[in-house]
Parts: C-alpha cells; structure tokens; sequence
C-alpha cells in the first residue's frame, strides 16, 4: 500500500471531493457533504485529503480538530469501485499516527456501516454511546472513542 498518497485538499479541489462525496449519496449509513457551500464550509474548519493510487483519485480522509486534546475523524470516504481493498485500513493508520498527540480522537459511525465498525475497533475505538438522526438525516450514529492516559 505504498502507492497510496494521502494530498492536502484545497478548495481547488472541491469538485472532487463532492465528487466522492456523491458517490456515497444513496448509502444510508454515510452521510455525504453534496453542497458547494457546505464543502466550502468544511474545508475551513477541517483538515481534509485526497486519497491518490497510482495518479487515480480512490477517496477522501478528514478530521477536524476540536481542542489541543481532541479531534474529530470524519473518516475514510473510498469510491465504491476501490472499497474491499485495504485502503481504508492502510490510510486510518496512516491518521492516527498523525493524530497520535491528540489524548482523544473521536468519530460517527452509522450502526450498520459493520465494515468501519470493524475497522475502527480494530484500532482501539470503542462505542461510547449512540445517537438519534444525528446529522439530521433521520438515521442513528455510534459515537466512537479512542483515548490515550
């Protein structure tokens, strides 16, 4: 998984990433920024890359930081052609080990995406607790932690 480059998005780059973004629209377990203006928004406030192989653009990875001792992961968006490959696995540890100051990292996940479940868990996350229509979008979310002593 060498060949996968993790490129600092900006908002030249907004159509892609609502490109990616749109590719997960009629998944109810991911909710999908499909606006200008709120990627825009997004962009501001978040640390967001573009998920390269080999020149091919294959997803998007973000995180936002909330305080000196905590941050936001808004998670491993792949392009359904590119998912089942180990690539969301190989770019959350690649985050983490960018986040590994942080004492907590924390994170939504729809409670039937068993795939990120899976992956994050096997991180060290743990369901912390679960909430209803969360984004607003009418599904519940599992909030995930991680926190370092």
């Amino acid at each position: 998984m060498n060949d996968l480059i993790l490129k600092r998005a900006s908002k030249k780059d907004i159509e892609t990433l609502l490109f990616i973004e749109r590719s997960l629209d009629n998944l109810k377990i991911y909710s999908p920024i499909l606006i200008n203006e709120e990627m825009k928004e997004s962009l501001e406030k978040s640390v967001k890359y573009i998920i390269e192989k080999q020149g091919e653009v294959v997803g998007s990875y973000s995180y936002e930081i909330k305080s000196k001792d905590n941050v936001n992961i808004g998670g491993p968006a792949i392009l359904p052609e590119f998912q089942g490959r180990g690539i969301g696995k190989e770019i959350t540890r690649r985050i983490l080990e960018e986040l590994k100051d942080y004492k907590r990292i924390d994170l939504e996940i729809h409670p039937d995406n068993l795939i990120s479940l899976k992956l994050f868990k096997s991180f060290g996350f743990v369901v912390e607790s679960r909430i209803e229509n969360y984004f607003g979008d009418g599904e519940p979310r599992l909030i995930l932690t991680k926190i370092k002593i």
